[in-house]
């Protein structure tokens, strides 16, 4: 398996442990168990954000740019509702 793919993959895995932990922290009952998992999802943020600007640095993940026509038009939907 090649380097871009086992990144992909982790990306993809650490992405759901984040929504986990998203859902773990919005659900929980205690204020402990709040702490623990808003601590664990910030430390997956940072580990997702590396595997992203390492896959980036290297060309692995491309983005495209948004036309600022685009962008202002959606912003005018959004203002106006």
């Amino acid at each position: 398996m090649e380097d871009k793919d086992l990144m992909e993959n982790e990306l993809l895995v650490i992405k759901g442990v984040c929504d986990l932990y998203l859902h773990g922290t919005i659900e929980a009952t205690t204020a402990e168990v709040h702490m623990a998992f808003k601590d664990a999802l910030n430390e997956s943020l940072d580990i997702q954000n590396k595997i992203y600007n390492l896959m980036k640095e290297r060309g692995w993940y491309q983005t495209d740019t948004a036309e600022q026509t685009k962008i202002d038009a959606t912003k005018q939907k959004y203002m106006a509702q």
